[in-house]
């Protein structure tokens, strides 16, 4: 009975390493580019468990991750070809009158 619950400790220790990593089957991209079989991390979302991710290292080829786990939130509005209209103040401006205003 120990050595059956010992097993079953160990399985589920290992379990989570091993469904960590999911292997990519070779492909070809759209410009003819081969890229060769490989394993990467499994989709989720965060990127700080990716190997290339600095802090991490890729445990089948050793390279030491570089990508910045928190990369910078700028906003970039996307493209459209909508014309640019920019708002024109007019020239004079007369802030509104309340109490003794000229008629």
């Amino acid at each position: 009975m120990k050595k059956f619950i010992l097993a079953l400790f160990a399985a589920a220790l290992i379990t989570p390493a091993l469904s960590a990593q999911v292997y990519v089957k070779g492909y070809v991209t759209k410009n003819g580019t081969y890229v060769a079989p490989h394993y990467r991390s499994s989709p989720n979302t965060t990127t700080l468990d990716n190997y290339s991710t600095r802090g991490n290292v890729n445990p089948y080829t050793g390279q030491v991750g570089t990508r910045d786990p928190y990369p910078s939130t700028t906003y970039t509005p996307a493209t459209t070809n909508r014309p640019v209209t920019t708002y024109t103040p007019p020239s004079a401006y007369t802030p509104p009158c309340y109490f003794n205003c000229p008629r």
